[in-house]
């Protein structure tokens, strides 16, 4: 790939940033923007950075350019740092691209300075950027940035089934059923026509991430055909997103009392929260409220509805007393401590009780006939049997059973997300040299190098003490790699916590932007095949999914023991005067908060306790959350978690499943060859299985799993391909982790099934072990 390539993909994506977010990186003495000073290549003075970008003069150079006359230039490319020149481009390569230019007749308005050339083959024609927009050229902003002429740009097809003029979409406007220059047409949706300038001006204000098909919400296929058509879609986040306070009267809670025998002394709208006072929203609607003691709600986790919402349940349900009674038969109050069991989320809507009544037991997929996959619709209807939970069983084990069913189904549809995201992946492949000692800092050097792109294949390589290329990294080198990132990053003082972590507040990572890579690399972890952090605390996942309004601290959140001690100390006080003790004792703390109060009464513990953790655990990182915030939107990953907050908080706030020999024998799919014994050889696999789960085999689950795909937990993404296992007429097993195969050999009995099994497993996990 060409060095123009490289730079100015680095450049376009950097200036969009930059831009839209009102950072300039120069110095006032060395740039200004006066309105009558033409650009050197087009000529004009206008400044106008929706057409023509950015304009700028450099006093010490006598330079005023516009952006996309220099970023569509052909004989230029971006040398400098992005703190240096023009984002990069230096000024004397700018005035080299001028005086070649000033060679060049622009073939529209006659005039020299024509940078801009077609890069159709034999085409002689050149010509400015803005008499270029006028005559109907296309300007791709991707890749090399290539410019068409009028003669040679790309076109549209016309649907076959297109009569007649339509409405366009965005404006509503009369427009021909006709593809030209100024009227383009939907690739993913029939009859689907727009101007260009419509589609031009939605694209500069949703930007990447929200430019999408505004008839069916498409957004890779829509985006594609608008990128060839010539539409500047920057990388930025929408425009309504960047307003502050934009979205400021949704945010409001809704604070008041609706029950007809209100039992609150100081009326219908006091609020008290962690007490009986506190108010409790309806859990579909949230347009009203009840305190806890005036519903005789013994706590906050127990759901509530209004007369509204639980009389349009009971009339869609048909029957309220059985749509009641199967609400209260399931209180939230549990022993297992998972948000997936409580209030539902602001945005999400919760799951009815009636979908968690059952769950589906089946048997290791078979296929019977050759080394096809067979569907599950082949198997025996018996193995394949819907088992209601048994009123034997406990509650607490009921729950956990349904909760674990919950995480398995919300795991699966984060595997899906994120394989849609994946499709952003193209060939280009970006080399990481990785030193196993050195997991961070080798790994911040690769992502911080100017031409990494999140999108490229990745090709990870380990060096060895010696800073040779190890020749043999294995399959599962990127894995592997993106395991050892997210331990490091568990361990880093990055976070802060036990098991659960909220990030931290370090100066000195703040200043070399530390925070921002590490969300850029869990972004780029997920949607490449690696694991999920899986130690972000709920108070962290939430604020990063609905923003702080919605995010209540807790004093499980707080790591420093002596901040603890202060708070419980001041929560756990039974009189004023003991509260009043507790606050001297932190005084410096509450001055750096800055509640400067008096305590009065007793009550005021629940406010100071409040203000104490909003303060440690929001405020005071304010600023690594925002950084590390646009990390995660690296790759559109932030942006699905926003519309799949459960699904992603299974896999942010949860370790991994633990291996079991049912997960396992789900994971595999079975191929037999003709002829041979399938019941048996079935029989053995799960049998190893099942003894190597009870600790009656010389390896564990996950050696069988790293023996046959290179990884110990199965990724969010899941596994491409799908894992297999082959029984075939060989003497010892094989794992092939590229194809993610198991060929097991087919034995007589069962004892040479395991010993084979065994002496395999352990002989090729310990020679990789001395290699590495």
């Amino acid at each position: 790939m060409s060095v123009e390539f490289v730079d100015k993909r680095r450049f376009c994506q950097k200036r969009d940033q930059n831009s839209w977010m009102e950072n300039t990186t120069m110095s006032d003495n060395n740039i200004d923007c006066p309105q009558n000073l033409p650009c050197e290549f087009c000529q004009r003075a206008d400044d106008c950075p929706e057409k023509y970008g950015e304009k700028r003069t450099y006093k010490d150079c006598n330079l005023t350019v516009h952006y996309y006359c220099v970023l569509m230039s052909s004989g230029i490319w971006q040398r400098g740092e992005d703190e240096e020149g023009f984002y990069g481009f230096l000024p004397e390569d700018i005035q080299k691209e001028i005086n070649r230019a000033v060679k060049l007749k622009c073939t529209i308005c006659k005039k020299r300075g024509a940078s801009i050339g077609c890069v159709a083959s034999r085409c002689k024609r050149s010509y400015h950027f803005p008499c270029g927009v006028q005559r109907g050229c296309i300007f791709q902003f991707r890749e090399t940035f290539p410019s068409y002429c009028w003669k040679h740009r790309p076109t549209q097809k016309r649907p076959s089934n297109s009569k007649g003029p339509s409405q366009c979409t965005i404006c509503l406007e009369l427009v021909e059923h006709a593809p030209s220059y100024n009227i383009l047409t939907s690739p993913c949706c029939k009859n689907a026509w727009f101007h260009r300038n419509c589609l031009q001006c939605q694209a500069l204000s949703a930007g990447v991430f929200f430019f999408r098909c505004p008839v069916c919400n498409n957004k890779e296929k829509f985006q594609n055909e608008m990128l060839r058509m010539g539409i500047h879609i920057p990388e930025k986040d929408a425009s309504w997103e960047l307003e502050e306070n934009a979205y400021q009267d949704l945010l409001q809670c809704y604070q008041h009392c609706d029950i007809k025998r209100c039992l609150c002394r100081n009326g219908r709208n006091y609020n008290e929260p962690d007490s009986k006072w506190e108010i409790k929203r309806c859990q579909y609607c949230g347009s009203s409220g009840t305190h806890l003691a005036c519903s005789s709600l013994t706590s906050w986790e127990q759901n509530w509805e209004c007369v509204e919402c639980r009389t349009i349940l009971a009339k869609s349900n048909g029957n309220c007393q059985k749509w009641r009674k199967r609400t209260r038969s399931m209180p939230e109050k549990t022993d297992i401590g998972d948000s997936l069991l409580e209030d539902p989320s602001p945005k999400c809507p919760r799951q009815s009780p009636g979908s968690r009544l059952g769950f589906l037991v089946r048997s290791p997929k078979i296929c019977p006939n050759g080394f096809s996959q067979c569907s599950q619709l082949d198997l025996p209807s018996a193995d394949n049997r819907l088992i209601s939970p048994s009123p034997l069983i406990s509650p607490s084990v009921r729950n956990l059973t349904l909760r674990k069913m919950q995480l398995g189904v919300q795991k699966r549809e984060v595997s899906n997300i994120l394989k849609e995201l994946r499709s952003q992946i193209h060939t280009k492949r970006t080399r990481l040299i990785i030193d196993r000692q050195k997991i961070w800092d080798s790994a911040l050097k690769g992502f911080q190098k100017r031409n990494f792109d999140p999108a490229s294949t990745i090709e990870v390589k380990y060096i060895n003490c010696r800073a040779k290329i190890e020749t043999d990294s294995g399959h599962s080198s990127n894995e592997d790699f993106f395991q050892l990132l997210m331990l490091h990053l568990q361990n880093s003082s990055l976070f802060e916590g036990n098991s659960s972590k909220n990030l931290s507040f370090d100066s000195q990572a703040l200043k070399e932007n530390l925070y921002y890579e590490a969300g850029k690399m869990i972004a780029v972890s997920l949607v490449h095949g690696g694991p999920a952090p899986g130690f972000f605390s709920k108070t962290l996942f939430n604020w990063l999914v609905y923003g702080t309004e919605f995010v209540k601290p807790t004093i499980e959140d707080v790591a420093d023991t002596e901040l603890l001690q202060s708070i419980e100390k001041i929560k756990s006080a039974g009189t004023l005067s003991s509260l009043e003790s507790a606050v001297n004792d932190c005084s410096k703390y509450l001055a750096t908060v800055g509640y400067l109060n008096p305590v009065t009464t007793l009550s005021d513990k629940n406010m100071l306790v409040n203000e104490m953790l909003h303060y440690h655990i929001i405020k005071r990182t304010i600023l690594s959350f925002e950084s590390f915030r646009q990390g995660l939107k690296t790759l559109g990953v932030l942006e699905k978690m926003q519309m799949n907050p459960e699904a992603f908080c299974s896999i942010f706030c949860h370790k991994p499943e633990k291996l079991s020999a049912k997960l396992l024998g789900d994971l595999f799919t079975i191929h037999c060859l003709p002829g041979a014994n399938k019941a048996r050889s079935l029989d053995f696999w799960m049998g190893y299985l099942q003894e190597t789960e009870g600790g009656e085999s010389a390896v564990t689950l996950e050696d069988i799993l790293v023996f046959a795909t290179g990884i110990r937990d199965v990724p969010p993404i899941g596994f491409d391909p799908e894992p297999a296992v082959k029984f075939l007429q060989i003497k010892y097993p094989v794992g092939k982790r590229d194809l993610n195969c198991l060929e097991l050999p087919i034995t007589k009995s069962y004892e040479k099934f395991k010993r084979s099994m065994d002496f395999a497993i352990r002989s090729t996990l310990r020679l990789e072990s001395e290699v590495h």
